[in-house]
């Protein structure tokens, strides 16, 4: 069974540790932060792990097999690093690191030393997507238009990163597991309202090279949580709900095509029915635990390696510099050939 290490126990390092527990292919032998409060919280928890405030001392500890990365996103890099020259294999929490050029060390590292490096990008494990996934892989929905994502909600404000590497991170890597077409820009508005904090909301713009397009807007001053994404295609539409309970998903049978005929409609339009597919009920971060260690087992390619954080980050960058020319897009193209 694989021993895994636990790098941070504030807001998503115990939910790690109870998916890990609850995995029944890993266990957690160490936790290790900071803070002796965390800490005590832990050994409630997991009174079988043992506990440690030095990070890098459980990062070097001989007994863990994989680190899971759980702590501020400026911490992200120098602890991964460590944890692959330790010869640990990593799960890190969103975005991997804060800038492309040390998201690609971290590849080039895991690389090398034949390490399984995953991202946790949870959202691409749950049962929601998966099911959109296999719909545009069959050809379901037809060619993809537009992928329209409103992800808002009041708080939790971040000390380290904006809204945009904290909520539009999720439609990032979402957009990186669905879309059959690659990224060739994007355009960033955002603003600060509170004095002192990172940018709390924004909107952006993804282009695509087949001609497709996502629109996000992203909020930490919502009056209401909203987890909603209308995907259109040529032969069907999505609306995906995360915050209902069930339903999740909707398919609905319309559409628009173009009219041929210049004496009728220039566009006539299909108004079909909706279904709600069955969807797994198992937890996304479950799913996603049994995936690092089954790919740790195998050596196999996890679906959120390296590479696809390294996407994420790549474009959560280029959305942060179309910010500071008030929107002006930045070209993905030419900053991968730079």
């Amino acid at each position: 069974m694989i021993a895994i290490g636990i790098a941070g126990y504030g807001y998503w390092g115990p939910n790690l540790a109870r998916a890990v527990a609850a995995s029944g292919c890993a266990r957690v032998e160490m936790i290790a932060d900071r803070m002796e409060s965390a800490c005590g919280r832990a050994a409630l928890h997991h009174p079988a792990a043992r506990l440690t405030e030095d990070i890098y001392a459980m990062i070097a500890d001989p007994a863990v097999d994989a680190v899971m990365i759980a702590t501020p996103v400026s911490t992200h890099f120098d602890m991964a690093m460590a944890a692959l020259r330790a010869g640990k294999h990593v799960l890190v929490e969103k975005p991997m690191a804060d800038t492309p050029a040390r998201a690609a060390q971290l590849v080039d590292e895991a690389a090398r030393r034949n390490l399984v490096l995953m991202v946790d990008h949870t959202f691409v494990y749950t049962g929601a997507v998966q099911k959109i996934a296999a719909l545009i892989g069959n050809g379901d929905l037809g060619d993809l238009y537009y992928y329209d994502s409103t992800r808002v909600n009041l708080g939790i404000f971040q000390r380290d990163v904006d809204v945009i590497w904290d909520l539009a991170v999720h439609d990032f890597a979402i957009l990186d597991r669905l879309m059959p077409s690659q990224p060739v820009a994007v355009s960033a508005s955002a603003a600060t309202c509170i004095a002192g904090s990172p940018a709390n909301m924004a909107h952006l713009s993804v282009y695509y090279d087949d001609g497709a397009m996502a629109y996000l807007n992203v909020n930490w001053l919502s009056p209401v949580k909203i987890r909603q994404t209308v995907i259109g295609g040529s032969r069907q539409m999505v609306i995906y709900d995360d915050m209902q309970t069930s339903e999740k998903v909707k398919i609905y049978d319309s559409g628009a095509t173009a009219g041929t005929d210049p004496y009728e409609p220039m566009v006539s339009y299909r108004m079909g029915d909706m279904h709600a597919p069955a969807l797994s009920t198992k937890e996304a971060l479950l799913t996603e635990v049994q995936e690092f260690t089954r790919c740790v087992e195998e050596n196999a390619t996890p679906l959120t390696d390296g590479i696809s954080g390294l996407r994420v980050v790549e474009i959560l960058a280029a959305a942060t510099l179309s910010t500071q020319s008030r929107g002006f897009p930045v070209d993905l193209v030419q900053k991968k050939v730079a």
